[in-house]
């Protein structure tokens, strides 16, 4: 009997989940789609079911602390917190290699953008890695970045000698070669900023617009993506993450692959006909009220154009500041995918 009841005992310590980990989560902008639709419910409900119990998980998001954007991935490498998201153009400042995650005009479809990102992502590791102490769980897609103004254009050229507000390094360098005068302007006040003048027009996802408002400041919508899908990069600060059992390492993997990753990546390329027709009215729109914004038309020409800017002047510069070992490994993969190959210089 008193054999019996050990065993027992032995077997419910065994079923037990260890000491449960808390996991200080910051998620990307609170108000927007990605973190609505995939981020909350990921973190707030999902894992930790997943996990039995064993994982705590406190959510916020940078907007809601009043994090400056560009500290988010920094303050995740000094351990400030356990795990944070954002958009990977607001830490190019501390890894410039960094752009070369998520080129602009490169890829025109949401399948087109998660090839690229799978091909860079043993770079975006090893870049997080080594600037951000930290460790990759997953890399989410923003709809394509694309282009409100507040004046009448007719295509690409029209955007020469306007005030934009870019989505990232790569974009205002782009923008310049266009003729164009990149503005820095932060999200939340990009409204303001057209209301008043300040811009002409701002780049940012279509989803990202209708959600913020946009609309009601701007009047012509540019579906070129001119600054690219805007990846969302999912880390876990570098000394929390080798703290974990192999076990937990593996659960967060397989979790945040499957019930994260992959319905934001399956959902991107609706999203962006969708988020379109609720800013024209072309269409039926399932986020609420359509509105009227025109809708401008995309040449061949006008990508000709922008393909051109970008690689002959745009991708150079990015390979000047970056350097030859990142470029040499772009060219490897991201390259080899979307059939681009950066000179060396």
């Amino acid at each position: 009997m008193k054999k019996s009841l050990s065993i027992l005992a032995a077997t419910a310590v065994l079923a037990t989940p260890a000491v449960a980990e808390d996991l200080n989560v910051v998620g990307s902008w609170s108000g927007l789609p990605l973190h609505k639709q995939y981020e909350a419910p990921f973190w707030g409900t999902t894992l930790p079911a997943a996990s039995n119990g064993s994982l705590n998980v406190a959510l916020t998001t940078h907007d809601q602390m009043g994090l400056g954007v560009g500290d988010i991935y920094r303050l995740l490498g000094e351990g400030v917190y356990d795990v944070a998201m954002t958009v990977a153009d607001y830490a190019v400042a501390d890894a410039p290699e960094l752009e070369g995650l998520d080129v602009p005009l490169l890829a025109l479809t949401a399948a087109d953008a998660q090839a690229m990102v799978d091909a860079a992502r043993p770079m975006v590791e090893d870049i997080y890695n080594a600037r951000f102490n930290s460790h990759v769980l997953a890399i989410a897609p923003y709809p394509p970045q694309v282009v409100f103004c507040n004046k009448p254009i007719a295509g690409l050229s029209d955007l020469a000698g306007l005030k934009i507000r870019a989505s990232g390094r790569m974009t205002a360098k782009f923008l310049e070669a266009l003729g164009a005068e990149g503005i820095n302007v932060s999200f939340s006040e990009v409204p303001g900023a057209l209301q008043k003048g300040v811009v002409d027009c701002a780049v940012t996802g279509a989803g990202s617009g209708y959600s913020a408002g946009w609309w009601e400041v701007s009047t012509h919508l540019l579906t070129l993506p001119l600054g690219g899908w805007d990846s969302v990069v999912t880390a876990i600060n570098l000394d929390k993450w080798n703290s974990l059992d192999a076990a937990t390492q593996e659960l967060m993997t397989s979790q945040i692959a499957t019930e994260f990753e992959a319905p934001a990546w399956a959902s991107a390329q609706d999203a962006l006909t969708n988020d379109v027709a609720c800013l024209t009215g072309n269409g039926t729109c399932p986020s609420g009220d359509s509105r009227s914004m025109v809708l401008v038309d995309v040449s061949d020409a006008d990508f000709a154009k922008a393909r051109e800017i970008l690689e002959t002047e745009v991708l150079p510069d990015w390979a000047a500041r970056a350097g030859a070992e990142w470029t040499a490994r772009w060219n490897d993969s991201v390259g080899k995918v979307v059939g681009v190959t950066i000179a060396a210089n």
